[in-house]
Order: structure tokens, then sequence, then C-alpha cells
């Protein structure tokens, strides 16, 4: 665990937690890592909400698959990112998405049930870690209603300028680049992969966006 610890010290889970605590944290939760290739699945759709992840290297999606497999991308993970706390936290029978690597992986694993309920030891470092837990999932919760408020919008454009106009705000510049390519965009915006690619197109005719695969301005 040592070899993680001042990657997870940037956790926010861990936040305000002293490196020898988070050590002895780690040993009472029971934290154990597994190794995922690309494009393994990490948590599947439908299997118990139990544990909860925390991304050590590599990167991953969180995704919802339809009754006609179209596929949604919620949210992209990167290293220190949590994940399925929401779903294990409310004690649902199953994952509700699917959780897959976007390359190799590692995963850290903690049983949900050991931070909800304070262990025998009474570690005086668990009330921070409940607290960090709960501005975590109000945090993810603001994350999901921007996403909401993209793809409510009617038309590609509007939901593709909702989605620019956020990451040049994240990046506090017009030019960036998003994490994802053209069809990861077209479904992380819930819309047709050639209709995404006409209206880029046309955007860029009209000056309005600049484009080169992940990288974006706005004009």
């Amino acid at each position: 665990m040592k070899k993680y610890l001042k990657l997870l010290q940037r956790c926010p889970l861990f936040a305000q937690i002293g490196a020898d605590d988070l050590l002895r944290m780690l040993g009472c939760l029971g934290a154990k890592i597994e190794v995922f290739d690309k494009k393994y699945t990490i948590f599947a759709e439908g299997s118990p909400a139990k544990y909860i992840g925390i991304l050590l290297s590599g990167t991953a999606q969180v995704v919802r698959i339809d009754y006609y497999g179209n596929r949604s991308i919620l949210t992209e993970l990167e290293p220190t990112d949590v994940f399925g706390e929401a779903f294990a936290c409310a004690e649902v029978p199953a994952i509700p998405v699917t959780v897959i690597a976007n390359e190799p992986s590692e995963v850290m694993l903690i049983d949900c049930s050991h931070i909800l309920h304070t262990c025998s030891n009474h570690c005086g470092f668990h009330q921070q870690l409940i607290f960090n837990l709960m501005k975590d999932l109000a945090n993810k919760t603001l994350i999901f209603h921007q996403k909401a408020e993209i793809t409510s919008k009617r038309s590609t454009r509007e939901k593709l300028m909702a989605y620019l106009m956020l990451q040049a705000q994240k990046a506090g510049s017009n030019s960036f680049e998003i994490p994802f390519d053209r069809q990861e965009l077209a479904d992380y915006l819930e819309v047709d992969r050639s209709g995404l690619s006409a209206e880029i197109s046309r955007m860029r005719r009209e000056g309005i966006i600049e484009s080169d695969k992940k990288r974006f301005t706005l004009l």
C-alpha cells in the first residue's frame, strides 16, 4: 500500500487524513487492489453494489447500456477518482451501470460497509472519512446535474456547445482538450455519431469552433 500513499492522499475520500493514519485506515477497511486489462469490466451492471472503487492508474468510463444496446457515457474516470460509492451507500441490490477500463488500470476496492459502520478499534479518523464520503457524493450530484443539463438540450448543436463551454470554463481557456474521441463524445452527449460529426463540420465552416481530434477552440 505504501507505493500508492502519495496518490491516495490526493483522493477526495482521504482528504485531511495523515499518511500514518491513512495506512492504518486501509488495513482497518480491508482495502484490496486489483488489476484490469484494457476493455475489461471493473464493475458489471447487475452485480452487487458492495464496493467503492478508487482508480489508482489508467483511465476508465462509467457507462449505461439500454435495452437496445445504445451506450451512454456518464463520466470519465482518472487516477484518484472514486466510483460506485452512491450505489454502495444506498445499498441498492444491483449496480445499474458498467465501469470499463480504457487501458490497463489498477483499482483499489473497499467494502462500503467497512466505511459506514465504525470498527471495534474506534479509529479517530473514521468520522473524517465519512465526512469526506458525504462531500464526494454531493460533488458527484453536481456533476451529474451538469450532464443532465447538457443532454436535456434539444439539438445536437446545443448539446455540443453546452459541453464545450463547460470544458472551456474548467480549463480557464477557450482552447482545451476533451477526454473523448468522436464516438465517445457522441455517447456522452447521447446523439448519433454521424450527426455529431456533421454538426462539428458545420460549426467549423461557420467559424464557431476549431477542432483537431480531441482539441477544440471556441472562436
